[in-house]
């Protein structure tokens, strides 16, 4: 797989102008002018820059990492560092929009290199891009205007430090937008909580558990075709619970299931679950439902 150290060889690649700047590069159509396309198809590359861009896709399929992109007309794409792209001479693109491209290392040593760490929307497949409406598509064009002149004016002491801020609040605009985002996918993050729990239950019933021990998140959001970090976060934001704890829980409910059996003892009980150390398995039973495995199992028989 071919990689790209510098802004400029990645650029040189995609057939796009050469940077102004060795570390930053900002393309933004007017209103007289458009935007100029990438090469027309690529194997799968990767390069050391960050990516934000509002390029719209006509038609085709955008391969990142190993998920299609799927969004229409307004979609913001964030792109970190390493991170698998691909596409072929079917996709169309839209002229219009902007992309901003930096190296890493132009953020280095500044706050903005601890903040770009925490969007969760630079590590999201692009079948989770961020949709834009109207008005947030011009707030965000008026703020990479505003990167556009500074990045043009000739650099002086201030240029990088004005630059910054302004990617700086580019970035808190797009955490704010995703999160409006999150709040209106309530049908979405049913229904990605319903086939993770499918999911589980597969895994349990076709005897994987015993065979291979309990499933990562990684495997479960990969099995969705979605990232674990998305996979996370929408059903955070839904229903106040992680993967990790929607996993436990599903975990102690099958529990309670086979606790009710009286010739399993506790630390087999954990065995079954998948559980290395019944210890592990005692402890989250007692965190999660307020009373021992075996404490359970008497309150059951008692009734």
């Amino acid at each position: 797989m071919q990689h790209f150290k510098t802004l400029s060889e990645y650029l040189g690649y995609m057939e796009l102008p050469s940077p102004e700047h060795p570390m930053l590069s900002v393309l933004m159509a007017t209103k007289e002018d458009f935007l100029p396309c990438p090469r027309k198809s690529s194997p799968p590359i990767t390069n050391e820059c960050y990516t934000i861009s509002l390029k719209k896709v006509v038609k085709g399929d955008l391969n990142y990492g190993r998920t299609k992109y799927d969004f229409t007309n307004g979609a913001l794409i964030c792109i970190a560092p390493r991170q698998v792209l691909q596409w072929d001479s079917s996709v169309v693109f839209e002229q219009k929009g902007f992309s901003i491209n930096f190296h890493k290392d132009f953020i280095k040593g500044t706050e903005i290199a601890h903040q770009i760490k925490k969007y969760g929307f630079f590590s999201y497949a692009v079948n989770e891009a961020l949709h834009l409406s109207p008005k947030e598509e011009k707030l965000i064009e008026s703020i990479v205007e505003n990167i556009e002149v500074e990045y043009h004016n000739n650099p002086d002491a201030f240029s990088k430090e004005i630059i910054i801020s302004q990617l700086s609040t580019l970035l808190k605009y797009t955490n704010r937008f995703y999160e409006r985002q999150f709040l209106h996918r309530k049908e979405l993050s049913n229904s990605l909580l319903e086939q993770f729990n499918q999911q589980l239950s597969g895994y349990f019933e076709s005897g994987q558990l015993e065979e291979k021990g309990i499933p990562s998140i990684e495997q479960l959001a990969e099995k969705l075709s979605v990232s674990q970090r998305y996979l996370s976060d929408t059903l955070k934001k839904e229903t106040g619970k992680t993967t990790t704890e929607h996993l436990q829980l599903y975990l102690i409910d099958e529990a309670k299931n086979i606790l009710l059996k009286p010739n399993k003892s506790i630390s087999q009980v954990a065995y079954d679950l998948g559980f290395e150390y019944p210890q592990y398995f005692s402890r989250l039973f007692k965190k999660k439902e307020g009373m021992s495995p075996s404490a359970y199992r008497e309150k059951y028989k008692m009734n």
